[in-house]
């Protein structure tokens, strides 16, 4: 009977290992879209942060310009993923809103240009925010913030 426990046992910790391992691969290596941008362009984020100060670019032209929008959607994607899922966790959100909003966000991706123009977070509630971390959005800053703003496609 021991050494069934411990077969047991050892199962039981390879399928939470696996699990773990998932998990940890799925999630965004950035935590705001000007991370992002910064991380795909070879930018540092206050030089991205301060480009879209000053020309009023959104984080998904910047990376355009560059030639990353596709990485960059990708990837913000990823982050916006993150962010509903600890949101679903956290009890703040149904699992059932955090799949209408993945679903609408990837149907976006199809035809997103970067201009942030579809502004999904405030038609759905998202509450990504708008937010660049100096309390515009509530936010966690870079636009990805929890609070209640405008969600752009690429923020």
């Amino acid at each position: 009977m021991t050494s069934m426990k411990k077969i047991l046992f050892t199962g039981a910790v390879l399928v939470a290992i696996g699990a773990t391992s998932i998990t940890a691969f799925a999630a965004s290596v950035y935590n705001t879209p000007a991370e992002a941008v910064a991380g795909l362009t070879g930018k540092t984020v206050a030089q991205v942060t301060e480009e879209r100060q000053t020309t009023g670019k959104t984080y998904g032209t910047i990376a355009k310009d560059a030639g990353k929008l596709d990485a960059f959607k990708k990837a913000n994607l990823q982050t916006k993923k993150d962010i509903l899922a600890a949101r679903v966790a956290a009890g703040t959100l149904t699992q059932a809103k955090a799949d209408e909003i993945i679903k609408a966000l990837e149907a976006n991706q199809a035809t997103c240009d970067g201009t942030g123009s579809a502004k999904i977070g405030q038609s759905m509630g998202a509450g990504f925010g708008r937010g660049q971390g100096r309390g515009q959005g509530g936010g966690q800053g870079g636009g990805c913030g929890l609070g209640g703003g405008q969600g752009n496609c690429m923020n």
